[in-house]
């Protein structure tokens, strides 16, 4: 599932769709264990898409952005200004 899809998921969709995603996973790494499947590329792909789902479920408790359909706050350029002149400070310190 590609990114865009998984930021336009509800929040009820994306914790359905990582269960799924999980059950999945560990279905086929048991039958990989077990010798009958051999899908490396499938196992990183279910990985990867896990990672993006809990990525963006936590992005939407942080409020860093919004859910599915409320717009992007304001606040994230000044925490990254903010990030940038704490950088700034521990340099001139040293």
């Amino acid at each position: 599932m590609e990114l865009e899809k998984i930021r336009n998921l509800s929040d009820e969709e994306l914790v359905h769709q990582e269960k799924t995603t999980s059950e999945q996973l560990f279905r086929l790494r048991f039958q990989v264990s077990l010798g009958q499947n051999d899908g490396v590329k499938k196992l990183r792909q279910l990985r990867k898409e896990i990672a993006q789902i809990k990525t963006v479920a936590k992005e939407r408790e942080l409020g860093i952005r919004g859910a599915a359909k409320e717009p992007v706050s304001e606040k994230a350029p000044v925490a990254a200004v903010t990030r940038q002149n704490a950088t700034t400070k521990k340099r001139g310190a040293r």
